[in-house]
């Protein structure tokens, strides 16, 4: 008998009928004589329609009352998916995130585990019970409700997992596991049967969407083995672990294409020591994530600095850089928005050489320009024009031979 924990999305739980399929897989779970944990996410779009109410309701909504509205998103429906399991015959109780034992820090919108205490959700499973929890919800230790962030729900169900002591977490989407590379890119994509974790977050690092980087951060520190599954094909998935059994063969094991980077080039900055710890310092506290840098070789004393960053932060980067622009002295600030990185990953690049080579040669013969390159012990990366990535993802696919 296996205890299992076993977190549903959004788009699993999207509607009654979604519930009532969810319901039944968790009865023929059980029927193998396995114990189950359920972890879930708000219904479908509720996140977005509540996250558009606040903002039609006020400009600057404070956190904490973020965190009350997104969070009742869960509470709906772990009451619901608990109805659903009830009405197959499955005992079920429902719990918030407080009320499973999850204690976070005071940070809203975004909150951190610090503890978890799942003493009422272990009861209640031993009492032959479904425990329901709602996901990426905890309470802070002054005593509020907090929200983790999108995509929470995953670390939830992994902490939970880990605080139970369960044999496995299963992680259900509306993907059949991890592949090789995206398949609406690459149609010769293939779901891999194992990846380890380092990979793995090697390539959620890179822009890989699913399951959620941080989950697989506690779960590596933790030991907690996970497995990507399908909610609509209910077919063996992905599975996590500490190490594949033939990783030394398995060179690269993913392409990760990735269109929500952008770059920003700050030019004429002086070349002198503690001049680059300023403006990323500024750029650190003005709440911008900063990925790929590269600084050019001073002439004349100065220098450029090129750096990549979400998307989502350009704008915000932008500005802040610009404002240094007036104090620091630079010459000029400037932007593209139209890039893209493609990223390979796989634990035995470390050991075999040739493998950027292969990259660098595969898009040079593809006509694809790099223009800047970042690397761990792992994976490489190259920025180069939005509109090659996905001839690059492809190419690149077919020279390591993935599709095969």
């Amino acid at each position: 008998m296996a205890l299992l924990v076993q977190k549903f999305g959004g788009t699993s739980v999207a509607d009654p009928v979604r519930m009532r399929e969810v319901a039944d897989h968790v009865k023929k779970t059980r029927s193998r004589g396995d114990q189950v944990v359920l972890v879930v996410s708000a219904m479908g779009k509720e996140t977005d329609e509540l996250l558009r109410l606040a903002k039609d309701v006020s400009s600057t909504p404070p956190g904490r009352e973020m965190d009350m509205l997104i969070t009742a998103g869960e509470r709906k429906a772990i009451a619901l998916m608990c109805m659903a399991l009830n009405e197959v015959g499955v005992p079920a109780d429902s719990f918030t995130g407080s009320q499973a034992g999850f204690v976070t820090d005071t940070n809203h919108r975004n909150a951190k585990i610090l503890s978890v205490d799942p003493y009422r959700v272990r009861d209640s499973v031993d009492k032959g019970r479904v425990a329901v929890v709602a996901g990426a919800q905890g309470m802070s230790t002054d005593s509020n409700v907090t929200f983790l962030g999108r995509g929470g729900s995953d670390t939830t169900a992994v902490a939970l997992a880990h605080g139970l002591g369960a044999d496995a977490c299963e992680l259900y989407t509306d993907v059949s596991g991890v592949f090789t590379t995206d398949p609406r890119v690459c149609p010769s994509a293939k779901r891999m049967e194992s990846i380890s974790f380092d990979e793995l977050l090697e390539m959620t690092a890179v822009g890989c969407p699913k399951p959620v980087m941080r989950s697989v951060e506690v779960a590596r520190s933790f030991g907690v083995p996970l497995h990507v599954r399908s909610a609509f094909t209910w077919e063996p998935g992905t599975w996590v672990v500490e190490e594949v059994q033939d990783m030394e063969h398995a060179v690269i094991k993913g392409i990760v294409p990735d269109v929500s980077q952008a770059k920003l080039t700050i030019s004429g900055v002086r070349d002198e020591p503690g001049l680059a710890a300023r403006v990323f310092r500024t750029l650190a506290d003005a709440g911008v994530l900063v990925d790929m840098i590269v600084q050019n070789v001073g002439d004349h004393a100065k220098t450029d600095i090129s750096f990549t960053v979400p998307l989502e932060y350009f704008d915000v980067a932008q500005s802040t850089c610009e404002e240094m622009a007036k104090s620091m002295g630079f010459s000029s600030v400037t932007g593209d928005k139209n890039l893209a990185r493609v990223s390979v990953v796989g634990a035995g690049m470390a050991s075999n050489p040739g493998v950027a080579a292969t990259m660098f040669e595969t898009l040079a013969s593809s006509s694809i320009n790099i223009e800047m390159i970042s690397t761990s012990p792992i994976r490489i990366s190259c920025v180069v024009a939005e509109k090659d990535v996905d001839r690059a993802t492809v190419a690149l696919h077919e020279a390591y031979g993935l599709g095969n």
